[in-house]
């Protein structure tokens, strides 16, 4: 390299860290890093007392349910709080999956299975099904089908069949999903697919009643 090529570098080096002093010093001069880092530790507590909403709002649920069958009226407000917390913690983390998830449960509870239906399509939107393990999502789209079967009153199971294929697809340790997407296959008289969905609860679960009373009544209509 000869001088006039080092001299260019050096040069060009120059300019670079001139730009650069430049650059710190806008930032600095507009507060950008201390903006910078006062809005990641608000998320960061935000984030946290999301969490500690769920928390609560979990621990609620599980007291209403283990309380529902010796006193509903109990076991109902107890889910009202649940959901009170859900909504907390989705007002701090909207992109929370499980918080939604909570608040359907909470709403199911209460008898309120439209309203829970809406809060677990908002679950696995894509707005927060990113934040699901395979599990998770598995585990969602299984309540989601029965809650659609439930508030469906032309006994539609199109949409159903296709939340518990994929939940079966991702976790496939469910017998009641496998079992009640072989009541759906038997609703639309797919005898066949009903059969193999019995079979394969009964893989999971050699013992488990339903499935092997739902075989029994197939083979008996053979």
């Amino acid at each position: 390299m000869d001088i006039s090529d080092s001299t260019m570098w050096r040069d060009l080096l120059l300019q670079a860290t001139l730009i650069l002093v430049t650059i710190f010093m806008f930032l600095f001069m507009y507060n950008v890093p201390q903006k910078f880092f006062s809005k990641l530790r608000l998320r960061n507590r935000a984030d946290m007392q999301a969490k500690r909403h769920f928390v609560q709002g979990a621990q609620l649920l599980s007291q209403a349910k283990s309380t529902a069958a010796k006193d509903r009226l109990a076991a109902t407000s107890l889910a009202k709080s649940a959901e009170a917390q859900a909504d907390l913690a989705i007002a701090l983390d909207p992109k929370d999956a499980a918080a939604h998830i909570l608040k359907a449960l909470a709403l199911d509870l209460q008898g309120f299975k439209t309203s829970a239906l809406d809060s677990i399509d908002v679950a696995l939107s894509p707005l927060a099904v990113k934040s699901l393990s395979e599990q998770e999502r598995a585990d969602a789209l299984f309540k989601r089908a029965e809650l659609r079967l439930a508030v469906s009153r032309r006994g539609q199971v199109d949409s159903v069949i296709e939340d518990l294929s994929e939940s079966v697809r991702l976790k496939g340790d469910n017998v009641k999903a496998f079992c009640l997407l072989g009541d759906c296959y038997e609703k639309k008289g797919l005898k066949d697919e009903a059969q193999k969905a019995y079979q394969e609860a009964q893989k999971v679960q050699p013992n488990f009643a339903p499935a092997r009373e739902a075989l029994d009544r197939l083979n008996s209509k053979s």
